[in-house]
């Protein structure tokens, strides 16, 4: 199967080296610019395109897309002509199949990694689940199994589109919110002059206890402990810093109302 890859952002920087390396044929990266695609292609050694989407090669059987959600519509649009009977794939979380139909181009499906990437580090995609939807039957059990060569069986689910907003909603309270709160305690750090890399052993500590105990279980802290004292003292810390305050107020709230429930 000849696969193209329709962007070459931070998931394609990931994906096409993986699928290169589990014997995927990569035929072409497009991007919009001309130093992205000759980046990616270097890596998985194969054509680059650039500018106009239209331009990108007619010949693949795959094309996976991996742009962002504001204009996938319109890439499937434009890269219709010429393909209309090759199997499309977008590979974004709260996007529905039928964005397929709509653009025109009935033979969609998505391929959804559930994992947050960067060019900067490489995704171990052995450990990644990958959740899987497809207008045609025979689709989805073509890209059931493209994920079943870069992962584990077990971690690869078909689901509808409903199902995958939920999973990206998950997913934004696990890792973006999250991250955010990393940011915010670098930014307190950082105001007393002291190393962020201080919290990198109690988040790894906090992740891996993940795998034995469900969250709400694993809670530690003033506010699952009811210590006033110590919310008190922390919140007056905070009192020249609002936005911080409101964030630490509303986090406080929400871990003694899950407890309670």
């Amino acid at each position: 199967m000849k696969i193209a890859f329709i962007g070459a952002g931070r998931l394609a920087t990931n994906l096409a080296p993986a699928l290169k390396r589990a014997g995927g044929e990569i035929v072409e990266v497009w991007s919009k610019t001309q130093a992205s695609a000759q980046a990616l292609a270097s890596l998985v050694g194969c054509k680059a395109c650039w500018g106009r989407v239209e331009n990108a090669t007619p010949e693949a059987d795959l094309y996976l897309l991996s742009v962002k959600d504001s204009v996938l519509k319109d890439v499937i649009s434009e890269l219709h002509a010429g393909r209309e009977h090759a199997l499309f794939a977008h590979t974004a979380g709260s996007l529905p199949l039928s964005l397929f139909a709509e653009a025109g181009h009935p033979r969609g499906a998505v391929f959804y990694p559930m994992q947050t990437f960067s060019k900067e580090r490489s995704v171990d995609f052995a450990r990644v689940h990958f959740f899987v939807e497809a207008c045609e039957p025979m689709d989805c059990q073509l890209l059931l199994a493209l994920a079943r060569s870069l992962t584990s069986a077990s971690n690869v689910h078909e689901t509808s589109s409903a199902e995958r907003r939920r999973l990206h909603l998950a997913a934004v309270f696990a890792c973006n919110f999250a991250n955010h709160c990393f940011a915010l305690s670098d930014d307190v750090l950082r105001a007393a002059g002291l190393p962020f890399d201080a919290m990198l052993p109690l988040i790894e500590e906090t992740v891996l206890k993940l795998r034995e105990l469900p969250p709400a279980q694993a809670q530690t802290g003033p506010a699952i402990r009811r210590d006033e004292n110590v919310i008190g003292m922390q919140r007056a810390m905070l009192l020249d810093q609002p936005r911080l305050l409101a964030v630490y107020d509303t986090m406080t709230r929400s871990i003694q109302e899950l407890s309670d429930s």
